[in-house]
């Protein structure tokens, strides 16, 4: 009893000297309310960063009390243990966006990492910039979650428009730019994924200009699609594996599955199909379900447990490999486990 008394007075004098250093810090806050998915434990401590200098104070911070850190951006594409997170959650919502200068084709816009995808995408269209069109309709990404995990959709990407990304190097606490080549962009990768001490702050695009109407147009395609076609009726966390990169050669799979030869010519494969011919659309396991509407998407039902959906998450990726001999990669981050 006396060794737990004084780690309390321990933890309690800590989050003393982190309240001095970040006054709004939160403790136990539960994550469940901060992310698409609505599952999730509490965080420790829990700061919103409302601006790109809010950003850095809190990683300094917890670089001088050496506590884990992670960024929470608009709580997409993540699945967090219902244990919570045993350290400082940083929500980013710094969000200026501002046009540094422009060509007769170009536009060179900077963003702030904590700027909505979809706030995004209405100042493009709004000044009549195109290239981020595909990304209506992504639900609550940020763009500093998009840049770490590559996204893209509809054979565009991210980084398709992007010249430099600001970070701030968590070892040496110093501010420095990297070009859109040191990112080192692959499917739904990059750096930052590799290199957890490298912290998004914002980044530069170039987009190019175009006529408002026709932006507007393509914008409401991509906007259109989703609704019929993803299950945005339920909370989620957006697609849960990276189609995979490959072709099927066996002779019996692809006389058992002729569309394998279509996907072959792309050379990609989407992963709700795989998981579909597995028979696990509409497979549940506690309050959480595989989609019957896109099988690369697990949903919760209500008040799923984040271990239902690691269950599902798992049978799909056995499922997978037994009948198609694919390892299925996880595209959502897992915090807390």
């Amino acid at each position: 009893m006396a060794f737990r008394n004084s780690r309390l007075i321990m933890e309690y004098k800590k989050f003393k000297k982190i309240k001095i250093a970040l006054p709004e810090t939160r403790e136990n806050v539960l994550l469940k309310n901060h992310t698409t998915y609505k599952i999730g434990g509490p965080a420790k401590y829990f700061f919103i960063a409302k601006k790109k200098e809010d950003l850095i104070s809190a990683l300094k911070t917890a670089k001088k009390f050496k506590i884990p850190i992670f960024i929470l951006g608009g709580g997409s594409n993540l699945l967090v243990s219902d244990k919570g997170f045993n350290g400082l959650v940083i929500k980013v919502q710094s969000s200026k966006i501002k046009v540094q200068n422009y060509s007769s084709k170009f536009k060179n816009i900077y963003v702030d990492a904590g700027v909505k995808l979809s706030d995004l995408v209405d100042f493009c269209t709004e000044n009549g910039l195109s290239g981020l069109e595909w990304a209506a309709g992504i639900p609550n990404a940020t763009l500093g979650g998009a840049i770490f995990g590559h996204a893209q959709a509809f054979g565009e990407k991210i980084s398709d428009y992007l010249e430099s990304v600001e970070v701030l190097d968590l070892k040496t606490l110093k501010i420095k730019k990297l070009s859109r080549k040191q990112c080192q962009f692959s499917l739904k990768n990059s750096i930052f994924k590799k290199n957890k001490n490298l912290a998004i702050l914002s980044a530069v695009f170039s987009f190019e200009k175009g006529g408002k109407q026709k932006i507007q147009e393509k914008t409401k395609e991509f906007l259109d699609y989703r609704k019929n076609n993803h299950p945005m009726d339920f909370p989620s966390a957006g697609s849960i594996f990276v189609n995979p990169e490959i072709k099927i050669k066996d002779k019996n799979l692809l006389a058992e599955f002729p569309e394998l030869n279509k996907y072959n010519k792309k050379g990609i494969i989407p992963a709700g199909y795989l998981i579909a011919k597995c028979g696990l659309a509409g497979k549940k396991i506690g309050k959480a379900q595989i989609s019957e509407k896109h099988a690369n998407f697990i949903i919760n039902l209500g008040d799923a447990k984040a271990t239902d959906v690691l269950g599902l998450i798992k049978l799909a990726k056995q499922k997978v490999k037994e009948k198609f001999n694919i390892n299925l990669e996880t595209e959502i981050q897992l915090i807390g486990f």
